[in-house]
Formats: C-alpha cells, structure tokens, sequence
C-alpha cells in the first residue's frame, strides 16, 4: 500500500477512552510540533460524562499559519475498542492506523486502501512497569513515542516537554521518557520510518503562544481589575473562574499575604450574577461566567443591569442548545439570547473574540467598556475557543494604561451640584453619571430600582418619563457603537461582487475557505464581525457586494437575524452558511456550501438574461 506524501500538512486523531490519561498524552505529541516551529490546530472532543465513554482528539499540522480544522483524517491512532470500527472508517485512503497490536485485529476491521502499523502496547507495558495506574498512563506515552519515529519528531524536544512538565517530581521523569523510548524503537526495529506524512522544523511560531480562551479571559478580567467573581459551574466555563482564581492567588495577594480578591460559587447562576451587579454597583470591577442554560437563567438581572444601569461582565463560553443540548459540542448559539437578553426592550453589548489573545484582551475591555457605557457587556466566546489549546500572538499588556471608569462623580464634583440626576442625560450621549456609594455624605445618593423612574430617579408610573428613559437608552446603544471594536475589513477596496462576514471562531476556517476559493477563480471580499452594536463600516460593507455569505455555527443563523433587525439588510442579500453538528466548523464545508450556493445565484442569474422581465 502506498501511503499518502505530505510534510508538515496532514491530521493526526487520537481515539481514546476518557478518563484514561491520554490528553496529557496527547498535549505532549501537541506541544512538540509546535516547538518545532510548526501551526498546530488541536481540537478535543470529549463525552459529557466523567468516564468510560470514547473521547478523541484531533490535531492538525500545517506550516502554512492555518488555523482552522480541516476535514480528513491521515493518520489515527485507535486504542479505544468502542470506537475502534467508525475510526478506521473515518480515515482517508492511503492513511494510517496505529493501534495496540497485544491482540490481533479482527478482519471487520481490515481495509484494503490503508497502512496498519501495529505495537503490542499493552502486552510491552506489562513487560516493563508494575504499577497498574502506571501501565495504562504509560501506554499513551507509548504511542507518543511511537509518532516521533514516525512523523519525526525530534526526540529530545520530546524529552525537554516531560521534563518541564514533571518539574519538581523528577521520579517521574524517567519512566515517562522509558515509555516514550519504548515505543519509538519498537518502530524503528520494525517499521520503514519516518513516513510519508511527517514534521520537519520551520522555527515559524517562536513570538507565539499556545493557549486556552477561558484561562485568556480570567486572565484578562485579573488584569482589567477585577476584583470579584461569582460563578456556578457549567461546562464549558467553568475553567474561566479557576483560571481567574489561580492568577489571582498568584497576582493578587498582598505582601501581608491577604488576598485583595474574592470568588464565590453560588448557588445558582441567578445568584451569581446577582452578586456580580451588586459587586458592580459597589464600586468593584466584577463579573461572572456561564454557558447558554446559564445566560438563560440571568435574563432577568441582565435585563435589571441594563434599565438600573449598572456596569457587569460575563463571559459566555456557548455550547450547543436549546435545553442541555450537547454539552461538549460547540456553537455559536447564544447570540441572538445575548443581544436582546431579558423581557422587555433591551440591547446588550456583544463581543466576539476569535484567539485566545483576543479572549485575554476583550475580556479586559470588557470592564472599560461597561463601566464607560454603565451596562452589562458580554465577551462570546464558545467551547472550542474556550476550552482547547490555540496558537496565538504573544499577550501584551501596556503597564501605562488606566482603567476607564466612565462618568463618575467624586465628592469635590457632587458639592458643586444643586441637585444629582442619576438618569439625566447632560451631555446628550445617552450616558448619564453614576456615583459609588459613600462618595459623599449628603449628596449623590440615590434608589436602584428596576421600577420607572424618572431622571432623578424618582419613581414614577407616568409614560412620558418612561419614553424619555427609554428613548435615552436606545441614544447610549447607539453611542456605544463608536466606542465598542471596529469590525475587521480584509479588502479596503471592495472590489468582489460577492462578500463574506464571520466572527468568532469561524473565522481561522473562513480565512482559510476564502484561499481555497480564491484559487478555483471565486472572489471574495471579507469582513470580520468583532462586536455588537455593528458600526457603519457593516452596513457599508454589504451595501458595496451583491451577495453577502454570512457564515455562521449555528441553526438559525442568529448573526444574519441580527443585522437584518439592526442595519435592515435585504434577506435576499445575506445569504446563510451553516454549520451546527456540534464540531467546529472547516474550511472545506465553508466552500462546498458557498460553491453550492453560488451556483443558484448564477443560473438565476442566467436564467433572468434569457427571459427577462419586461
């Protein structure tokens, strides 16, 4: 059988079983390509349940700076008997199965067009270690070595990962390093290597990290000044709050050894983010973070936040929906819940990072941005981003720059004022000025109140100064656009009749579907939504293309439904590319679907020449 001729461009799946030890395992075969200089794309895909179920994880290898995943497996590594028949179907012609070979394979599971390479693991861990914990972890440890003969990898970066990693356990060190031995020279004594498909070092990422969204987010909220969190646990975002927590307790304690933090696990995630408003309303910097079933529970302080305008952050990690749904698949499903969140007339303030480094850096702006706007802002991230490794940019942070508190009345300011508007507009943006209890001893105090009010925060049920309240809501939303990220234009000219927009992480694949597209002849000019409100830049952008393909990981195609409620866009216009299975979206499905849909417009188009209407 020949196999399949690629360097440093082919997909590696591993099939384990969860629980197991593998993605320790499976981060070090990670880790080493990527100190080879080489992109890397690792996506796990794991069962909602604690162990037992199959669990596998994907990585892609490329030197071309693609950071999407891609369709096709080249290589799997299959070491889960559950899973064992659909992953051998799942690989390409020409690819290659590594397996544990301590029993033979049944002939269900032989296929013509495919390499087996085959290492009793099991039967040489036997062999070799004692301990039984120790035999099934160093068997994932074996099959890394394994890979190294064949792709390779360059041991002795191998050897300085599990070195860094067992820092401080150094007993570990070498029986870790043994079963990595172990199964790279079983290779070599009986195996042609390295294969066809295979690293060589290009030294491409030295000024870039490898990082996960939600520990980028709890960092950037340490960063931003935040003080406190309060959260329930919920895949995915649960790692924000431990990631915050574990810098904090490393950034944020005095030299007396007090923390200057607080965390809480509430109850709920109602009593999460109410903490969060009060901590906020306080005068803190706080904030909470949850997944859909949780945003859903908050509609009701979110849509509090918003008419009492006070400043929260939450981070949403998005999984897929509606009720439990899948709770470790992703999609982008909780934008149009987002962006309207509560009963009543609401508009809340959307951010869509797409790497972790803008995960670590909206999360910071975040805080600015609903002090600044006194409203709640919510940074959109989702479980890939949140909860897999990305290769990033280096983070940066200017230890010049101050925080933006917005329009906050000190004592010196509140003496010289008659009377204190809590909801009157002065300057005409929309943005009134807040105070933070105890500033001043007779003065600036006032009722929150989810009640109407009026500019003095006077209740009142009188309609006019509910419409005046409202009407100077909807002006802030509309400030607010100049202050929020500009969205990402890639062509300044617009010079494509056809256009694309995405955001989130659809965006590394749609990159890359724009490339792969642009090759067979199809143009596209491309924006990238950054946040919620849009700027005029959006409009403009699909005012100048015919049709705009607006790709999307979600059913209903949530961010099209957005921009046809805000901007007024034409339906037929914007046209849908879909993507909601629950896996992250490729370059590959983005083309097919675009390509398919393309194809109509054009012979509509030809069809409307030869009979046109007169």
């Amino acid at each position: 059988m020949v196999g399949l001729d690629k360097v440093n461009d082919f997909v590696v799946r591993f099939a384990n079983v969860n629980g197991t030890g593998s993605a320790s395992a499976n981060l070090l075969f990670t880790k080493s390509i990527f100190r080879m200089g080489l992109f890397v794309c690792p996506k796990n895909f794991f069962p909602s349940n604690i162990q037992g179920l199959p669990t596998w994880y994907e990585v892609r290898v490329n030197d071309k700076g693609y950071l999407g995943r891609r369709d096709g497996i080249d290589l799997m590594v299959a070491v889960n008997a559950q899973s064992m028949l659909a992953d051998i179907k799942s690989v390409k012609p020409g690819g290659y199965l590594l397996y544990d070979s301590t029993k033979p394979l049944h002939s269900d599971y032989i296929r013509e067009d495919l390499n087996y390479i085959g290492v009793p693991m099991m039967e040489m861990c036997n062999k070799e270690f004692t301990d039984p914990r120790q035999r099934l972890l160093f068997k994932n440890i074996m099959y890394v070595g394994a890979l190294s003969a064949l792709l390779d990898i360059e041991f002795n970066v191998l050897e300085s990962l599990i070195s860094e990693q067992f820092a401080g356990k150094e007993k570990l060190i070498a029986p870790n390093i043994k079963a990595l031995k172990l199964g790279s020279e079983y290779i070599k004594a009986n195996y042609k290597f390295p294969l066809e498909i295979r690293v060589e070092r290009r030294n491409l990422t030295d000024n870039m990290i490898m990082m996960e969204g939600n520990a980028a987010c709890g960092l950037g909220a340490v960063y931003a000044g935040a003080t406190f969190a309060a959260w329930y646990p919920i895949t995915p975002s649960t790692s924000v709050a431990e990631a915050f927590g574990d810098y904090c307790h490393e950034l944020r304690v005095a030299e007396d050894g007090k923390h200057n933090f607080a965390i809480v696990q509430a109850e709920d995630e109602l009593a999460a983010i109410g903490m969060a408003i009060g901590a906020n309303w306080n005068g803190a910097r706080a904030f909470t973070a949850t997944s859909g079933p949780g945003l859903s529970l908050m509609n009701e302080f979110l849509g509090l936040a918003y008419y009492a305008e006070i400043p929260v952050v939450l981070v949403d990690v998005q999984r897929t929906g509606p009720s439990t749904g899948m709770p470790t698949r992703v999609q982008q499903s909780d934008v149009m819940e987002a962006a309207y969140a509560s009963h009543g007339d609401t508009k809340h303030i959307l951010l869509f990072p797409s790497t972790p480094k803008e995960c670590f850096e909206m999360t910071a702006d975040a805080f600015d941005l609903s002090e600044q706007l006194q409203t709640p802002v919510m940074v959109m991230t989702d479980l890939d981003l949140g909860m897999n490794d990305h290769v990033c940019a280096k983070l940066e942070w200017d230890d010049n720059r101050k925080f933006k508190r917005g329009k906050v009345l000190n004592a010196e300011q509140l003496e010289k004022l008659e009377r204190y508007g809590r909801y009157l507009d002065v300057d005409g943006d929309g943005i009134t000025y807040r105070t933070i209890p105890a500033t001043h001893p007779t003065k600036g105090a006032f009722v929150t109140r989810g009640t109407s009010r009026d500019e003095y925060a006077v209740y009142t049920e009188e309609g006019a100064p509910y419409e005046r309240n409202m009407e100077r809501l909807l002006k802030k939303f509309e400030t607010a656009k100049s202050y929020v990220p500009a969205p990402q234009v890639y062509n300044a000219e617009n010079e494509a009749d056809y256009g694309i927009i995405f955001y989130g992480t659809s965006t590394q694949s749609a990159e890359e579907a724009i490339d792969l597209l642009k090759e067979q002849g199809i143009h596209l000019d491309a924006l990238r939504i950054k946040s919620f409100p849009f700027n005029q830049t959006v409009e403009d952008f699909i005012d100048a293309h015919d049709k705009v393909f607006v790709v999307e990981q979600n059913r209903d195609a949530q961010l099209r439904s957005l921009m046809l409620i805000e901007i007024g866009a034409s339906p037929k216009k914007l046209v849908p590319v879909l993507n909601y299975e629950g896996l992250p979206i490729t370059a590959d499905v983005i083309v097919k679907k675009i390509e398919k849909k393309l194809s109509r417009v054009i012979k509509k188009a030809n069809k409307l020449q030869q009979n046109p209407i007169s």
